[in-house]
C-alpha cells in the first residue's frame, strides 16, 4: 500500500501546481491539481483522520502551504484563494528540509521537532474562532434527526426554485432520499434526484459512484448535499467524462445557501449571524 507523503513532501508540488495554475488558486484546485500531479491512489487521497472533517492529504497540504506561507514563498487572501508572493513566482523548487528549518527557527514558532506538525496547533490556513456561526450552524444540523434534515433539505430545494419535491427516503432504495423538478427560465424543466447526508466526515468517491448508480434510469442529474466535506477524488467522480453528472453541496455551500435564503440564520446589526437553533427543532 502507497504511504501518505508527509507534509513537506508537499512543498515542491504546491509550489509547482501554483505555478502552472496561472500563480493563485483556491484550496479545492490546488488540492486537486497536487493530486493529480504526485498520482496519488484512491486510496490515499480517500485516508481519513478521526474527528476531522478533512483528509490526511488534506490536512497535510494545509500545514505544507502554513510552511511556505511563513518562507515567503505564498500567501492567501481572506477569501481563501493562494498565490505565489513575488519571491515565489521566481521560485520553482525548494529544499523541504531547509524550508522546515527555517520556519522552526522563527521567533514564537510552535511547530513540532519531528517530521509531522502536532495535531494540536492547527495549521494557519484553517485557524478559526472556536464558535464562528457557520461552525454553529454546521454543529446544529448534523445534530438533527435524519428525517428532519430531509425536511430541511425538502426546504431548501424549493425556496430555490424547484417543484414537485419529495422526501422518498426508502429503504434499500440506493441512498435515493428524495426527487423534484428543476425549472429554466420557465421553460425547460428536468429531473432530478437528491441524496442529504448528515456527515461530519468526508465523502468519498465510492459513495458518489454508488448514488450514480442509484440514478440510472431514474433522472439526468443528481445532487448530493451533505454537511460534510468532499474529498477530491469525490469531485473528480461527480463530473467525470461520459457519466451522468452530480452536483455536490458540502456544509460550507449548504451554510451559504440557509444564509442566502435566511433559513434558520438571520443577521443582526452589521452582518451579526444568528443560527436560530429552535427553528431547527420545529422542523
Amino acid at each position: 500500500m502507497t504511504k501518505t507523503p508527509r507534509f513537506h513532501h508537499f512543498f515542491n508540488p504546491i509550489l509547482s501546481a501554483l505555478h502552472v495554475l496561472g500563480g493563485s488558486a483556491t484550496i479545492p484546485e490546488l488540492v486537486e491539481r497536487v493530486i493529480e500531479d504526485m498520482g496519488l491512489p484512491p486510496e490515499v487521497v480517500e485516508l481519513t483522520r478521526p474527528g476531522d472533517s478533512r483528509t490526511v492529504v488534506e490536512y497535510r497540504m494545509a500545514w505544507a502551504r502554513t510552511y511556505l506561507k511563513k518562507a515567503g514563498l505564498i500567501t492567501n487572501s481572506e477569501r481563501g484563494v493562494w498565490s505565489l508572493t513575488p519571491v515565489g513566482q521566481k521560485t520553482t523548487k525548494v529544499d523541504p528540509e531547509s524550508i522546515k528549518r527555517q520556519v522552526r527557527a522563527m521567533p514564537g514558532d510552535s511547530s513540532a521537532e519531528g517530521t509531522e506538525p502536532t495535531d494540536s496547533v492547527m495549521p494557519e490556513d484553517v485557524e478559526s474562532t472556536p464558535n464562528t456561526w457557520k461552525q454553529h450552524l454546521l454543529k446544529v444540523l448534523r445534530a438533527l434527526p435524519p428525517d428532519a434534515f430531509e425536511r430541511l433539505c425538502l426546504r431548501l430545494l424549493r425556496e430555490s426554485g424547484f417543484i414537485q419535491v419529495e422526501v422518498t427516503g426508502k429503504t434499500g432504495d440506493g441512498g435515493i432520499d428524495g426527487h423534484g423538478i428543476v425549472r429554466l427560465a420557465g421553460l425547460l424543466s428536468f429531473p432530478i434526484i437528491f441524496q442529504a447526508k448528515r456527515y461530519s466526515g468526508s465523502v468519498g468517491a465510492e459513495q458518489v459512484r454508488s448514488f450514480r448508480g442509484a440514478m440510472v434510469g431514474r433522472a439526468d442529474k443528481g445532487l448530493f448535499i451533505t454537511t460534510g466535506v468532499f474529498t477530491s477524488a469525490a469531485r473528480q467522480e461527480a463530473t467525470r467524462d461520459g457519466a451522468p453528472p452530480i452536483d455536490l453541496v458540502d456544509g460550507e455551500d449548504l451554510a451559504e445557501k440557509l444564509y442566502e435564503l435566511k433559513l434558520g440564520v438571520r443577521t443582526e446589526l452589521v452582518e451579526v449571524v444568528i443560527v436560530e437553533d429552535d427553528w431547527f427543532k420545529g422542523l
